[in-house]
């Protein structure tokens, strides 16, 4: 009971998807591999954008742009979504352009999420606009339908995390996430035609000695690597 009186049923929802549009968007665009698009044909012609931001929902009424409600979206069957603006600085014919507020796509909104009208709204007020007070949030509404997605439990990345494998040997892992690209690491041991710790990435096939890695990381002594992991010289060498 404590624990829902002080943090709710979605609030890990709400505070995931306010991650999103206000930081995790943003450096997901910004990345180097996504940042700047070049043609492959002429170098010249290229697309770069600067910034991006959420703007708020709406929708056409004839001619004029009205606020988009859960409620509405649920009486007419729309999707209850806000417009993706970005900076973009492109080439054109023969010199360099800079639009601002470019509209590029949509992103379903939250309810109760920050980018949602609801947010901060009194019992009162979330009456006023159709919608149950009590009404914790944390799903969205696609085509007058609610939707809810199923969060998973997974590992911390970016974290070194020694467990022990199927085989009830010790080993560790670590998942490496960035805004370009996220990849697995495995340390493990294994008894082969030789015992020795091994490294499985998900960009190889097969297990790799641990010693083939760090040599073409430039470590080319066995002190070098000695002083690096630590222990005996002995034991490492035998390793």
């Amino acid at each position: 009971p404590a624990f829902l009186s002080a943090r709710g049923l979605v609030k890990q929802h709400i505070e995931s998807y306010n991650y999103l549009v206000t930081r995790d968007i943003h450096q997901i665009v910004m990345a180097a591999s996504n940042k700047r698009l070049t043609s492959e044909v002429d170098p010249k012609w290229f697309a770069e954008y600067e910034n991006v931001t959420i703007g708020t929902p709406s929708y056409m009424d004839g001619m004029s742009p009205k606020d988009l409600t859960p409620q509405i979206c649920r009486i007419r069957d729309m999707t209850y979504a806000a417009p993706i603006f970005v900076d973009v600085l492109y080439y054109k014919e023969t010199e360099i352009v800079r639009k601002k507020g470019l509209k590029i796509g949509y992103i379903p909104v939250m309810l109760r999420s920050k980018v949602c009208c609801l947010s901060g709204k009194s019992h009162a007020e979330m009456a006023a606009l159709g919608e149950c007070p009590l009404d914790p949030g944390g799903y969205f509404v696609v085509k007058g339908t609610e939707r809810v997605l199923l969060m998973q439990e997974q590992l911390s990345n970016n974290r070194i995390i020694v467990e022990l494998d199927t085989n009830r040997m010790v080993q560790a892992v670590v998942t490496s996430s960035t805004a370009d690209n996220k990849s697995r690491t495995v340390v493990c041991f294994r008894k082969q035609k030789r015992e020795g710790l091994f490294v499985k990435h998900s960009a190889f096939g097969d297990l790799i000695p641990i010693v083939v890695l760090v040599r073409a990381m430039g470590m080319e002594t066995d002190q070098e690597f000695v002083q690096t992991v630590g222990g005996t010289a002995q034991h490492c060498v035998e390793g």
